[in-house]
C-alpha cells in the first residue's frame, strides 16, 4: 500500500517512516505543495543488481576510454601483446 505524505511530514516523521519502510515494506509518495516529487520504498535485490550492473558498465566505459588514449599514444611498431611477450623473454 502506498501512502502520500508531504515533505513537512517526512521531515518531522523521518525515523518512523523509514522504520515502516524497512520493517513492513511500506511505500510513500512524497509531495511538495501537493505535487509528487519522490517515492520512498524498500531497497530490493533488483535495485542492488541494477546498481552493480551500473558500476560494471561505468568501469568498462572507463577502461575503453583508457584503451583509446593508450592506443592514440602508442609509439611502437609492436602491438601491446607483442611488447609484453617480448618483455617476458
Amino acid at each position: 500500500m502506498t501512502t502520500t505524505i508531504g515533505v513537512r511530514e517526512l521531515k518531522n516523521q523521518a525515523s518512523r517512516i523509514l522504520r515502516q519502510v524497512r520493517e513492513i515494506g511500506a511505500e510513500y509518495i512524497v509531495t511538495v505543495d501537493g505535487t509528487p516529487v519522490a517515492v520512498i520504498r524498500p531497497y530490493t535485490e533488483a535495485d542492488s543488481e541494477q546498481a552493480r550492473q551500473a558500476r560494471v558498465q561505468k568501469f568498462l566505459a572507463e577502461m575503453e576510454v583508457l584503451a583509446q588514449e593508450i592506443g592514440a599514444e602508442w609509439q611502437s611498431n609492436l602491438s601491446a601483446a607483442e611488447a609484453v611477450a617480448e618483455q617476458r623473454r
